[in-house]
């Protein structure tokens, strides 16, 4: 390893030095522990008896070594203190861990023969290409039973996960964080494990063959990263070596919203330890890309812009990103970012922090709130659905209804919708229409799609019941078709980015809550209409230069060919909550 660049923050691959690694007929043992008065390891090798490590390189660095020592053994670092006492910890660079309430840290060989070859060599970020995400939480997608301990492991979930995705029209996965962490509550939001695919759903290889399957349906995976704080389980990372290694010394910046210590970015090596683990996900399990959590608590001190900016924060954030993309430039790098920071998405050699898209939080409270409203009040609310556009083209956005929405009381998207029952589904489907043609990559979290209508809860496995209802089958039919759609038209996708993507056909229908968009690329233009008052509309749609409209969907029986007024002009009859796509000829 290149010391030099470890402490410096450069380094990349620190867990090929670090960790435990197969030598000869056992395993070496390194960890990183400047301040422990000695260390020893400990494990199934040894009948949990301490075998000594000594001192490497420059006296920061210790390492031992274990005959007989195999994978799937269990180990630890016990590190005795300055002051006498001792911890035992799990590595901070080990490839496996323990369930928990257990901590044990344990042996893996990552070798593993991927067969996506085809897929790699055409993997795309997506700026171009059609992006639409579905959002799982690996544990509560199915269940083999209802015990809240009760999961499908990696490679059993293929088989259950990769096909329903592919069917319902979805090209990519992402991952709620699958890192080791001890709390089912936290969603693996507050991680122990950096480098350890939590042993709820299996190994290492386990997890290596889902993503292999992945890619051999052309399903891309990304997976959620938490660079910013780290769980307080005092046998993790917390003041490992005796001291705040990881973390600030101080509470005040120590501490997040959260109840977990803020990672200290200015350390070159806390640096290389997550860039490393970036890079880990990436490189050893063919990840197709990264969700940054919390970005906002890396770029301003606590996440609170009147604090300032953390210009270590930021610096970290530009060397990740510059370098997980000379390794991977065609991985997906996504910022969970809600603040005004300039640039998220522009290259670091713009003055950028380098991520592919910056989640658009903004479009999605405010396309929430409108719809929470009463149709009385959607003439007051009216542009609270144009206001997104006016700064869309600041960054690269993605548009997110993840797992956030739908818990903690906000209720899911489908109840989210105004009225009574019967009138949420032709809300939900002119929503879910309206998102699909508005500028920005897409993003949907599991459930939404059936119209879920329990709140999601890590614990049970989604309400699959739901589709012997006509109502919510229909729905799943009819996102289905939405999203097949989506994918197969470029005018949707190909121009995202660009302001000749996009055009607001009528956006000054405040009285009739009526909205007009075309969307261009591919040699194609989509003209959207939508109509979100609760009373049928005859309405002129104008699109200068258009010959004819050919319908390509409806959500609500109804929409029909339109009648051709004069060159350019079409009457048409829009449904209460309703939207419609034309193809413009």
């Amino acid at each position: 390893m290149d010391f030099y660049g470890f402490y410096t923050g450069q380094i990349f691959d620190a867990y090929q030095y670090l960790g435990a690694h197969r030598a000869g007929e056992g395993f070496v043992f390194r960890t990183f522990a400047p301040s422990a008065s000695h260390i020893a390891v400990i494990g199934e090798f040894s009948q949990w008896q301490e075998i000594p490590m000594h001192k490497v390189h420059d006296g920061n660095f210790w390492e031992g070594y274990a005959a007989g020592a195999r994978p799937g053994m269990m180990y630890k670092y016990r590190i005795y203190q300055r002051d006498g006492g001792a911890v035992d910890h799990c590595d901070p660079y080990g490839f496996g861990m323990e369930l928990r309430p257990n901590s044990a840290s344990i042996l893996r060989d990552l070798s593993y023969d991927f067969r996506d070859g085809s897929w790699m060599g055409r993997r795309s970020d997506c700026h171009q290409r059609p992006l639409n995400i579905f959002e799982v939480h690996f544990g509560s997608f199915q269940k083999p039973s209802d015990a809240a301990d009760s999961w499908y492991n990696y490679e059993e979930m293929a088989g259950r996960l990769i096909s329903y995705a592919k069917d319902q029209g979805y090209n990519y996965l992402e991952l709620m964080p699958l890192a080791e962490y001890p709390c089912d509550e936290s969603w693996g939001y507050q991680t122990t494990g950096f480098f350890s695919p939590t042993s709820r759903y299996g190994t290492a290889n386990q997890l290596k063959a889902f993503v292999d399957a992945c890619h051999r349906e052309d399903i891309g995976v990304i997976m959620d990263f938490v660079p910013v704080h780290f769980a307080v389980d005092g046998y993790a990372l917390a003041r490992y070596d005796g001291t705040p290694l990881y973390e600030y010394p101080s509470s005040a910046v120590g501490e997040s919203e959260w109840g977990s210590l803020n990672f200290m970015h200015s350390r070159g090596e806390v640096r290389s330890f997550l860039q490393s683990a970036a890079n880990y996900w990436l490189e050893e399990y063919h990840m197709d890309g990264l969700r940054m959590d919390a970005v906002s608590r890396a770029i301003y001190w606590q996440g609170e812009p009147a604090r300032g900016v953390n210009g270590n924060g930021v610096d970290f954030l530009r060397n990740m990103n510059k370098g997980l993309k000379e390794r991977h430039p065609t991985a997906i790098l996504a910022a969970e970012d809600s603040t005004t920071f300039p640039n998220v998405t522009k290259p670091v050699w713009e003055g950028g922090l380098g991520f592919d898209y910056k989640w658009d939080l903004g479009w999605m409270h405010d396309t929430l709130d409108y719809f929470r409203s009463a149709p009385e009040y959607r003439s007051r609310d009216y542009h609270k659905l144009t206001f997104a556009m006016s700064y869309f083209y600041n960054h690269r956005h993605l548009l997110p209804l993840s797992h956030d929405e739908v818990v903690h009381g906000k209720a899911t998207i489908l109840q989210q919708m105004n009225g009574q029952y019967e009138d949420k589904f032709p809300q939900a489907r002119a929503f879910y229409m309206y998102m699909y043609a508005h500028p920005g990559k897409k993003l949907n979290f599991m459930g939404n799609e059936m119209g879920h209508f329990r709140e999601w809860d890590e614990k049970r496995e989604q309400d699959w019941g739901l589709l012997c209802y006509p109502a919510h089958q229909d729905f799943q039919r009819f996102m289905k078709a939405l999203n097949q759609l989506y994918l197969a038209h470029p005018a949707f996708w190909e121009g995202d980015y660009r302001p000749d993507g996009f055009q607001w056909l009528d956006c000054h229908q405040e009285g009739l809550c009526v909205y007009a968009i075309q969307r261009s690329g591919g040699g194609e233009n989509i003209a959207a209409v939508f109509n979100f008052s609760g009373q049928g509309r005859e309405y002129m749609l104008k699109i200068p230069g258009a010959g004819r409209l050919e319908l390509l969907l409806g959500s609500e029986p109804g929409a029909q060919d339109q009648i051709q007024a004069d060159q350019g002009e079409f009457a048409l009859r829009l449904p209460a909550f309703s939207g419609v796509y034309y193809q413009v000829k």
